[in-house]
């Protein structure tokens, strides 16, 4: 029997203890994706290398097994203030704590320590993948008259493939309805200290560092071991006297970046940076008008405060 691509799902769910499987279901842990990539074996290879009067090949041995899953949800908020977003468990098993201000705000910022995991159910027609210890990275992406996105990037442990039916009683209803990127939706821009851009595309990636660990009498794992966010920006450019992006640029000059998504309670989410640094800006041509594409790099300020997530 052939399997449809189309009837894939995502079911993801916090851990209570690392590894262990948490049995996430149709009814409470279905995400809302687009562009699934799937590696359900990522398999580090060792060769025999036999030596042997005749030529060929030797097997390859499975030195260690881990899966691989990468998705994307549409940024929005969860339809009330103060209530976490159905992606909020991807984003904790990302190094990010998760802060609740009941009817007010669910804030998600960067740990160095006690890193959360989610086990992930990937069900194609019937086939389910189970990555339990998943631990990942994630970045977003704002590009003008588009739909905001959330790219996620995980890594898990191996479980055996099974036959099962796909999850029943899928409930989205909690994703809510995306809006796009323009000046009515899009607000709040500003990028050491200047207030006056006009923004084309953003783009921000936690870089976490993943090292999947597999030593003897040690526990296989997937570790976040380090992290180093970055990322681009491209808006139209300036003179010199509004905004001297070169010299900023040659000082190694940081300041704040913050951005505010979205109109209502419930639906709105500010991302902030307090130190961030352009570098490399360089010019391009977009609709006949000159605009500067320059990368950024986001450095803490007190320590787990580089970048920062705030759904309101």
């Amino acid at each position: 029997m052939s399997l449809l691509n189309r009837k894939r799902t995502i079911l993801s769910k916090i851990e209570t203890a690392y590894g262990t499987d948490s049995v996430p279901t149709g009814a409470a842990n279905a995400i809302l994706v687009k562009n699934i990539n799937v590696t359900p074996m990522e398999t580090q290879l060792v060769s025999r290398d036999l030596i042997r009067p005749y030529m060929g090949n030797s097997q390859n041995l499975a030195a260690s097994v881990y899966g691989k899953l990468e998705l994307e949800v549409e940024l929005a908020g969860s339809g009330t203030a103060g209530t976490a977003p159905a992606f909020g468990p991807l984003l904790r098993a990302c190094g990010l704590s998760e802060t609740i201000s009941a009817g007010t705000s669910v804030i998600y910022a960067p740990v160095s320590a006690s890193f959360e995991s989610v086990t992930n159910y990937f069900n194609l027609d019937g086939v389910l993948h189970k990555m339990t210890g998943s631990r990942g990275s994630v970045s977003v992406a704002f590009s003008a008259q588009g739909i905001p996105t959330l790219k996620f990037s995980f890594q898990g442990l191996y479980s055996p493939v099974v036959d099962s039916p796909a999850p029943t009683g899928v409930v989205f209803s909690a994703f809510q309805l995306p809006l796009i990127v323009n000046n009515v939706n899009t607000t709040g821009l500003s990028l050491q200290s200047f207030s006056g851009m006009v923004l084309s595309d953003l783009s921000i990636d936690l870089a976490n560092s993943l090292t999947f660990r597999s030593l003897v009498g040690g526990t296989e794992q997937v570790l976040i071991t380090d992290r180093k966010p970055a990322g681009s920006i491209t808006f139209e450019a300036t003179t010199v006297a509004a905004k001297d992006w070169w010299t900023a640029a040659r000082n190694a000059a940081t300041g704040s970046l913050t951005v505010t998504h979205g109109t209502v309670a419930g639906n709105k989410v500010t991302i902030a940076a307090p130190l961030a640094q352009i570098t490399q800006p360089t010019y391009s041509d977009k609709d006949g008008i000159a605009m500067i594409q320059a990368s950024l790099v986001l450095v803490p300020n007190a320590g787990n405060d580089e970048l920062t997530f705030t759904f309101l």
